[in-house]
């Protein structure tokens, strides 16, 4: 999660898209431009430990943009695949 929460602040689209499971992932990113970010707070994490198959992350990303500040509250889902951990999206509840 923090690794792909630095390559979104710093616009390495490659990176996002390399940690993205290739079921989910999109063809291409364009990032927002005018979108600063400015802190990452994991919140909390189920599973996703060293014999896990699969794990959650709730984290708020918060950022500048336009003249205002926002926060982007997520519980996203991520599985290992490979040897690594890559972002499946965001997970459904209730």
């Amino acid at each position: 999660m923090r690794s792909r929460y630095t390559a979104y602040a710093k616009g390495l689209i490659d990176y996002v898209l390399y940690s993205w499971h290739p079921w989910t992932r999109p063809d291409d990113l364009a990032l927002e431009s005018t979108r600063i970010w400015t802190g990452l707070v994991v919140r909390s994490t189920t599973d996703g430990g060293p014999t896990d198959a699969t794990g959650q992350v709730e984290f708020e990303a918060h950022f500048v943009g336009h003249g205002s500040g926002g926060t982007q509250h997520e519980l996203s889902e991520f599985a290992r695949l490979g040897g690594r951990w890559v972002y499946v999206g965001e997970a459904v509840t209730g």
